[in-house]
């Protein structure tokens, strides 16, 4: 049976009839196309404020950059830069964190600052501890399609079937299907007619039973379509947002918070939503 209600914290998502919008908050010097931005608390909370009056529903906190050829810090460097972050925004917005890690030692620190939601981008097979860590906390959970090649059988099939496999990790070590969200990895081991075929397919990926999170923001393979620099991706990013929402995605991870979500309302004005 498909979830139509998601808990995160103490909130609930309607992701059966709702794409709601996950706002980027990179506490880094280096990220792909906001690096060095938000890296101060102060800019962060006022960032924050700002994605909150704009739309979104949630903010993802990222302190390591996974952009290709990231350079992999500690566990003590990335839960030096995010810990203060959660702190403040929980003490100061009524909104649920997700915090993007795989590792579980950063991920343990950060549910104990106040973080809702962790955002693994290995899908819960990087670190062997992180699904018991998000069960015992009662968190919930993003969990991407990545693995180290862009080797499959049959692309769509293969995907949606790893997808599945990391859920099934999940509700194994205890974590219940409503709080488990799925991604699709567009940007992970995966080439860019492959990234392109996730977007075609995406009502395919939407009806394996679980929430999909669509992350498309600003990446490479809308580089590569428009041969335009990170900075002027807004264009392509709101395609993407809008094959989402008529695909059923419940979730966007986005950049520009505005722009997409000025999307969603006219998207779902049309579809009476």
């Amino acid at each position: 049976m498909k979830v139509t209600v998601l808990k995160i914290g103490k909130y609930d998502f309607d992701v059966k009839n709702n794409t709601y919008i996950m706002g980027i908050l990179n506490i880094t010097p280096d990220s792909f196309s906001d690096g060095g931005r938000w890296n101060k608390t102060d800019a962060a909370l006022k960032r924050c404020e700002l994605m909150i009056e704009e739309g979104a529903s949630i903010i993802d906190i990222g302190g390591e950059s996974t952009r290709p050829g990231y350079t992999q810090i500690t566990d003590e460097q990335e839960i030096q830069r995010i810990a203060p972050v959660i702190e403040k925004i929980r003490a100061n917005f009524d909104i649920p964190v997700s915090v993007d890690t795989y590792k579980s030692k950063v991920a343990q620190e950060a549910l104990k600052c106040g973080a809702d939601l962790i955002n693994d981008i290995w899908g819960l097979r990087y670190d062997q501890n992180m699904s018991k860590v998000i069960s015992e906390s009662g968190a919930s959970c993003c969990l991407m399609h990545n693995k180290k090649t862009t080797m499959y059988n049959n692309f769509i099939t293969d995907l949606i079937s790893e997808m599945v496999d990391s859920a099934e990790i999940a509700r194994r070590n205890g974590i219940s299907k409503e709080k488990i969200i799925l991604d699709p990895g567009v940007g992970f081991a995966k080439n860019y007619e492959m990234n392109l075929e996730v977007l075609r397919e995406l009502s395919k990926i939407t009806s394996c039973g679980y929430p999909i999170l669509l992350g498309c923001s600003r990446k490479s393979v809308i580089g590569l379509t428009l041969d335009l620099p990170t900075d002027q991706r807004l264009e392509g990013t709101l395609v993407t947002t809008t094959l989402a929402v008529m695909s059923g995605c419940s979730f966007v991870r986005v950049h520009d918070i505005k722009e997409n979500a000025r999307v969603i309302r006219m998207i779902n004005a049309i579809l009476e939503r």
